[in-house]
């Protein structure tokens, strides 16, 4: 998860955990956006955040994204314990997600390099799909001969849980992305990812 789009998406997280308010899922080589095009509007932005989750959750979610100069820009404040937040634009595929208060914090635990909070179970979606990333390195940046490079869709991820919850799933390094299963199984960051289509 902690490529191009998530560092961005992650970076958003942790500042919004820390003012109390995810790793490797997008490095397949970047989409160009045309030299004249124009960035997203707020309006876009807040569509494309809010596809990433049902509507009865993002409608009431926070909408955040960082802008040019790498700072936190609420683009829509929210009612309820979610933040989504809009495609990256320089990732191959749509990548909108959405978390919960315990996933904003098991996420900034993993871009700060240490260990998740005990017992805060978090939810994350990402249902207008995902993008490519390492199953076995957390910080992976892009595809090697050995670090397992799979390819997700839309999906759900249960982030948090003790170690027992994700030993019902497979955890292997080549896992078939169709069924529920481990991602960077034995690392603290393990979090089950589950495909809705």
């Amino acid at each position: 998860m902690l490529v191009p789009r998530l560092m961005k998406a992650l970076a958003v997280a942790a500042a919004l955990a820390c003012a109390g308010a995810y790793a490797a899922e997008a490095a397949a080589p970047a989409k160009k956006a045309p030299a004249a095009a124009k960035a997203p509007s707020d309006a876009q932005m807040i569509a494309s955040a809010m596809s990433a989750a049902p509507a009865s959750v993002a409608k009431d979610a926070t909408i955040a994204t960082m802008d040019e100069s790498g700072q936190m820009k609420i683009l829509r404040k929210g009612s309820n314990a979610f933040t989504c937040m809009p495609d990256e634009p320089s990732t191959p595929g749509p990548d909108p997600m959405c978390l919960d208060a315990n996933a904003m914090q098991w996420v900034n635990a993993l871009l700060g390099h240490k260990d998740p909070p005990a017992g805060k179970v978090g939810f994350m979606y990402m249902l207008a799909g995902g993008t490519d990333s390492s199953n076995t390195d957390p910080y992976a940046k892009g595809p090697t001969k050995d670090n397992h490079w799979i390819k997700t869709g839309p999906h759900v991820m249960v982030v948090g849980a003790d170690a027992s919850f994700y030993d019902a799933y497979p955890k292997g390094a080549d896992p078939d992305t169709k069924q529920p299963y481990v991602m960077w199984a034995g690392t603290p960051y393990q979090h089950l990812m589950a495909p809705v289509r």
